[in-house]
């Protein structure tokens, strides 16, 4: 029972490590994961009033910023230079100056819980403060030696009369230089989050044309969610197969550069729920991440330099990934042959096990319709498999607890010789058939589970803003009530680490009840241990999300009812532990 015990401990502990240090870090250094500006890449000044934190699910978090973006939203998206997006997934509009696609939002999610918000934005135009486009053009010697022009972000290209990018009606856009060579984009878009651009380039000149076509993604840094060691917010893609999530946005801003060793098969950047990203064809030549000042970064996709002969035309296509990282999406375009994009989502160490959690969770929802009532339910299912297990660490308590005299005896005897002691104690496990490490098999088959639902409540797209009832209005958010602010009726948000809620408070007092039916430890400082720790663990898991904890809430009740179901079936079981509680109780008296 003592290394059971010291077992169970460790994993408490490691568990407060864990998550309380990323808490603690965050409310110590809260600009820690911000780019700061260095000598070599001087950044502008930042105004006082525009400088805000970022958000754990990212956007502008300033109000003067969120007002500066409506307005320049209006002036920016004028219809008379803009082609209509519509489709399923996405709504918005190509900006005709530069072949700009730089007006995306998602029509699945709202921007907040409220479902009146209006969809999430994507993309914005440059300048607004939540500057975030894609563009797609040619760059070459011929243009810098003087020779034949090239488009720029500032070329006005022409569309068809009432032209509509939806998915059966692809938009085609072309510009002329008056050399001979002719430029057309065709943009076509699916019932997702996937637009594919044909860049083609059309030689009439009597010489030949070298041109290289790139594709490049631009935003700032404002619209960033929080970057941790858990949950990675800034540049990153698949490289030779391989997906890299790194670097993020301040060694980018160290360097000024950062080149990307490999073939590229996808790049750009993500936040926790939205990611942005440029799929190339064969032909592409290297990629690199830019800090251009300013809080503003780009993705850059470079094709190897080409030479167009007189009457010839050359073409490349790329794929632009903008939206909501739903892993049924993400996974049927790498069916479709984009590679490792169902890795786009950071599942960790323990993707092998996320991804069927997630996927019980989505069935049980689509059942219940309500996302806490299947995290309950997912709960039931995961102790009910559990129970077998239970009931053999059970048994295996109570065959502890029958050898106890002869392990004292044996302690007694061999006191001064601790290898002697071992191996008696060891043969005697065998005589008796007890292995004293079975009831510790539950507690290391819930890590997995615990650790899996802890990755799907924060990184899941599809769980956010789901609710669950009364107060609870966003699983993948934290508890909003705080028992400190009285529940909302006093003008002051508590730090994180004291955000104590209802659902942080019913964790520590079922936890505290658990602990309760165990048999009391014998030695003082586990005893004291074991009486704070229920109370440590709200403090720690009090700012994580309200699923998470209505998990641990509902294991922590069925655990509850297990020890008293099996208490009921072994009453000389529940005679002996009450027994050594009382032992201990009047020993710390005599004390």
């Amino acid at each position: 029972m003592e290394n059971q015990r010291n077992l169970i401990l460790a994993v408490l502990l490691t568990i407060v490590l864990i998550f309380g240090w990323e808490a603690g870090m965050r409310y110590l250094y809260p600009e820690a994961s911000r780019p700061r500006p260095v000598a070599s890449t001087p950044a502008p000044a930042a105004d006082p009033a525009s400088t805000a934190k970022p958000t754990r699910e990212g956007g502008l978090s300033n109000p003067a910023d969120v007002a500066l973006e409506v307005r320049d939203l209006r002036a920016a998206l004028n219809p008379a230079g803009r082609v209509p997006i519509v489709a399923p997934g996405l709504s918005g509009s190509l900006n005709l100056t530069g072949a700009l696609v730089d007006d995306l939002v998602t029509n699945r999610h709202t921007a907040t819980a409220d479902k009146a918000s209006g969809p999430a934005r994507i993309f914005s135009p440059a300048g607004t403060p939540a500057q975030h486009f894609a563009q797609f053009g040619w760059v070459g010697a011929n243009a810098a030696a003087g020779g034949a022009a090239l488009p720029t972000a500032q070329t006005v290209w022409t569309a068809p009369a009432g032209a509509r990018l939806t998915p059966s009606t692809p938009v085609t856009l072309t510009w002329a230089n008056g050399q001979g060579q002719t430029f057309a984009i065709t943009f076509s878009i699916d019932a997702d989050y996937l637009i594919t651009a044909k860049q083609v380039v059309a030689n009439a000149a009597p010489t030949p044309l070298r041109v290289q076509p790139f594709a490049l993604i631009n935003r700032t840094d404002k619209t960033a969610s929080v970057d941790t060691w858990t949950l990675h917010s800034g540049p990153f893609g698949a490289f030779d197969g391989s997906v890299s999530f790194g670097p993020n946005y301040a060694d980018v801003l160290k360097t000024g550069e950062v080149g990307n060793a490999g073939k590229p098969n996808w790049l750009g950047f993500t936040d926790i729920y939205w990611m942005s990203a440029v799929i190339p064809d064969a032909g592409a030549q290297r990629s690199d991440f830019r800090a251009l000042g300013g809080g503003v970064y780009r993705a850059d996709l470079l094709y190897a330099e080409a030479a167009i002969a007189p009457g010839k035309q050359l073409t490349h296509t790329t794929r632009l990934f903008a939206g909501a990282k739903e892993s049924d999406v993400l996974d049927r375009y790498e069916s479709a042959g984009v590679t490792n994009f169902g890795k786009a989502i950071d599942w960790g160490w323990f993707f092998w096990f996320e991804k069927p959690i997630f996927w019980l969770l989505k069935a049980l929802f689509k059942t219940v319709g309500n996302f806490g009532v299947a995290i309950i339910l997912l709960t039931l299912i995961v102790r009910g498999i559990m129970f077998p297990i239970a009931q053999r660490q059970f048994a295996s308590m109570a065959s502890m607890r029958a050898i106890q005299p002869k392990l004292k005896a044996l302690q007694e005897r061999y006191k001064d010789d601790k290898p002697k002691l071992q191996e008696e104690t060891m043969r005697l496990y065998k005589e008796e058939g007890v292995n004293p490490l079975a009831g510790c098999l539950p507690i290391f088959l819930q890590i997995p589970v615990f650790f899996a639902l802890y990755k799907v409540l924060t990184l899941a797209v599809e769980m956010r803003h789901q609710p669950f009832a009364l107060w609870i209005h966003d699983l993948s958010a934290p508890d909003p009530l705080h028992i400190l602010n009285l529940f909302g009726l006093l003008p002051f948000t508590p730090p994180a680490f004291l955000g104590i809620g209802l659902l942080a408070l019913l964790l520590g007092f079922t936890m505290w009840l658990q602990f309760k039916l165990n048999p009391a430890a014998p030695d003082p400082v586990q005893q004291q241990v074991f009486a704070i720790m229920p109370w440590m663990m709200m403090f720690v898991m009090a700012p994580f999300a309200a699923g998470l904890l209505i998990y641990w809430i509902t294991s922590n009740i069925l655990t509850i009812a297990q020890q008293k179901f099996l208490y009921s079936r072994h009453p000389q079981m529940k005679a002996m532990v009450e027994k050594e509680r009382a032992d201990v109780a009047a020993a710390a008296k005599r004390k």
